[in-house]
Protein backbone atom coordinates (compact mmCIF):
# COMPACT_ATOMS: atom_id res chain seq x y z
CA UNK A 1 0.00 0.00 0.00
CA UNK A 2 0.83 3.28 -1.07
CA UNK A 3 2.30 5.67 2.04
CA UNK A 4 -0.19 8.75 1.16
CA UNK A 5 -3.28 5.25 1.27
CA UNK A 6 -1.31 4.24 4.74
CA UNK A 7 -1.45 7.67 6.03
CA UNK A 8 -5.01 8.35 5.26
CA UNK A 9 -6.35 5.06 6.67
CA UNK A 10 -4.72 5.72 9.40
CA UNK A 11 -5.71 9.57 10.10
CA UNK A 12 -9.45 9.19 8.89
CA UNK A 13 -11.41 7.72 11.80
CA UNK A 14 -9.85 10.34 14.24
CA UNK A 15 -10.42 12.94 12.33
CA UNK A 16 -14.07 12.07 11.48
CA UNK A 17 -14.60 11.55 15.07
CA UNK A 18 -13.37 15.13 15.54
CA UNK A 19 -15.73 16.78 13.17
CA UNK A 20 -13.47 17.09 10.02
CA UNK A 21 -13.58 15.77 6.53
CA UNK A 22 -9.85 14.04 5.05
CA UNK A 23 -9.98 15.59 1.70
CA UNK A 24 -6.53 14.84 0.21
CA UNK A 25 -2.67 13.91 1.42
CA UNK A 26 0.19 14.90 -0.64
CA UNK A 27 3.90 13.75 -0.07
CA UNK A 28 6.70 14.58 -1.02
CA UNK A 29 10.31 13.71 -0.31
CA UNK A 30 13.10 16.37 -1.73
CA UNK A 31 16.10 14.60 -0.71
CA UNK A 32 16.53 12.41 2.65
CA UNK A 33 13.41 14.63 4.11
CA UNK A 34 9.12 14.00 3.51
CA UNK A 35 6.63 17.23 3.70
CA UNK A 36 3.03 15.50 4.61
CA UNK A 37 0.33 17.81 3.17
CA UNK A 38 -3.21 17.22 4.65
CA UNK A 39 -5.91 18.85 3.65
CA UNK A 40 -8.95 18.35 6.21
CA UNK A 41 -12.62 20.42 5.91
CA UNK A 42 -15.68 21.24 7.66
CA UNK A 43 -19.35 21.35 7.40
CA UNK A 44 -18.33 24.98 7.27
CA UNK A 45 -15.06 26.65 6.78
CA UNK A 46 -12.29 26.02 9.09
CA UNK A 47 -10.93 28.94 11.48
CA UNK A 48 -7.43 28.85 12.42
CA UNK A 49 -8.06 27.56 15.66
CA UNK A 50 -9.96 24.50 14.03
CA UNK A 51 -6.87 24.04 11.71
CA UNK A 52 -4.68 23.87 14.98
CA UNK A 53 -6.85 20.98 16.16
CA UNK A 54 -6.93 19.37 13.50
CA UNK A 55 -3.20 19.61 13.24
CA UNK A 56 -1.90 18.42 16.44
CA UNK A 57 -4.54 15.32 15.97
CA UNK A 58 -2.42 14.42 12.56
CA UNK A 59 0.90 14.88 14.08
CA UNK A 60 0.04 12.79 17.02
CA UNK A 61 -1.17 9.89 14.84
CA UNK A 62 2.16 10.25 12.64
CA UNK A 63 4.45 10.51 15.18
CA UNK A 64 3.36 6.98 16.46
CA UNK A 65 3.42 5.13 13.12
CA UNK A 66 5.22 2.67 12.35
CA UNK A 67 5.04 2.90 8.64
CA UNK A 68 6.82 6.82 8.77
CA UNK A 69 10.00 4.92 9.54
CA UNK A 70 13.25 6.89 10.24
CA UNK A 71 12.73 9.49 7.65
CA UNK A 72 12.18 12.87 9.27
CA UNK A 73 8.89 14.99 7.80
CA UNK A 74 7.27 18.18 8.06
CA UNK A 75 3.60 18.11 8.36
CA UNK A 76 1.47 21.00 6.81
CA UNK A 77 -2.29 20.83 7.71
CA UNK A 78 -4.86 23.12 6.23
CA UNK A 79 -8.14 23.75 4.62
CA UNK A 80 -8.91 23.57 0.89
CA UNK A 81 -8.44 26.73 -0.99
CA UNK A 82 -11.00 28.88 -2.76
CA UNK A 83 -9.74 27.69 -5.82
CA UNK A 84 -9.95 24.18 -5.47
CA UNK A 85 -12.73 22.00 -7.37
CA UNK A 86 -15.80 21.04 -5.96
CA UNK A 87 -15.96 17.15 -6.26
CA UNK A 88 -18.92 15.89 -3.72
CA UNK A 89 -22.79 16.61 -2.61
CA UNK A 90 -21.07 18.55 0.65
CA UNK A 91 -18.76 20.52 -1.43
CA UNK A 92 -21.86 22.13 -3.23
CA UNK A 93 -23.85 22.56 -0.21
CA UNK A 94 -21.34 24.12 1.66
CA UNK A 95 -21.09 26.64 -1.39
CA UNK A 96 -24.85 27.29 -1.18
CA UNK A 97 -25.56 30.60 -2.72
CA UNK A 98 -21.63 31.21 -4.54
CA UNK A 99 -21.40 31.57 -7.76
CA UNK A 100 -19.98 28.48 -9.81
CA UNK A 101 -18.53 27.76 -13.10
CA UNK A 102 -19.37 24.50 -13.98
CA UNK A 103 -17.15 22.87 -17.26
CA UNK A 104 -19.92 19.87 -18.42
CA UNK A 105 -18.31 16.66 -19.96
CA UNK A 106 -20.12 17.98 -23.36
CA UNK A 107 -17.75 21.08 -22.79
CA UNK A 108 -20.77 23.01 -22.18
CA UNK A 109 -19.71 25.97 -19.29
CA UNK A 110 -22.59 26.97 -17.86
CA UNK A 111 -21.48 30.03 -15.04
CA UNK A 112 -24.84 30.56 -12.31
CA UNK A 113 -25.51 30.34 -8.39
CA UNK A 114 -25.93 27.40 -6.44
CA UNK A 115 -29.65 27.40 -5.35
CA UNK A 116 -29.65 23.83 -3.76
CA UNK A 117 -27.94 20.39 -4.61
CA UNK A 118 -28.82 17.19 -3.72
CA UNK A 119 -26.58 13.51 -3.47
CA UNK A 120 -26.88 12.99 -7.59
CA UNK A 121 -27.39 16.76 -8.93
CA UNK A 122 -26.51 20.82 -8.35
CA UNK A 123 -28.94 23.45 -9.34
CA UNK A 124 -28.18 26.60 -10.32
CA UNK A 125 -29.65 29.83 -10.74
CA UNK A 126 -28.38 31.33 -13.78
CA UNK A 127 -29.05 35.03 -15.81
CA UNK A 128 -30.20 34.42 -19.88
CA UNK A 129 -30.82 38.02 -21.11
CA UNK A 130 -32.12 39.81 -18.30
CA UNK A 131 -33.95 36.79 -17.02
CA UNK A 132 -32.92 34.25 -14.76
CA UNK A 133 -33.74 30.64 -14.73
CA UNK A 134 -33.03 27.41 -12.70
CA UNK A 135 -30.63 24.87 -14.72
CA UNK A 136 -30.04 21.70 -12.97
CA UNK A 137 -26.88 19.34 -13.69
CA UNK A 138 -26.16 15.58 -12.54
CA UNK A 139 -23.08 15.84 -10.80
CA UNK A 140 -22.15 12.77 -13.34
CA UNK A 141 -22.29 15.60 -15.82
CA UNK A 142 -19.43 17.43 -14.39
CA UNK A 143 -16.01 17.63 -15.63
CA UNK A 144 -15.21 20.48 -13.22
CA UNK A 145 -17.01 22.90 -10.89
CA UNK A 146 -14.74 25.81 -9.32
CA UNK A 147 -16.34 28.79 -6.96
CA UNK A 148 -15.90 31.84 -8.96
CA UNK A 149 -13.95 34.38 -6.41
CA UNK A 150 -16.82 37.58 -6.16
CA UNK A 151 -15.07 40.92 -4.65
CA UNK A 152 -18.11 43.11 -5.57
CA UNK A 153 -20.87 40.83 -3.93
CA UNK A 154 -23.34 42.86 -1.24
CA UNK A 155 -24.81 41.16 1.12
CA UNK A 156 -28.33 41.44 0.21
CA UNK A 157 -27.43 40.67 -3.54
CA UNK A 158 -28.68 37.08 -4.31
Amino acid sequence: MALKDQVSEHITPALQQAGYFLEDVNIVSPGQHRIVTVIVDGESALNLDQVTVASKLVSELLDEATFMGETPFTLEVTSPGIDRPLTLPRHFAKNNDRLLKVTQTDGVVVTGRILSNTDTDVTLTVAVKKETKEVTISLADIKRAQVEIEFNRKDGDK
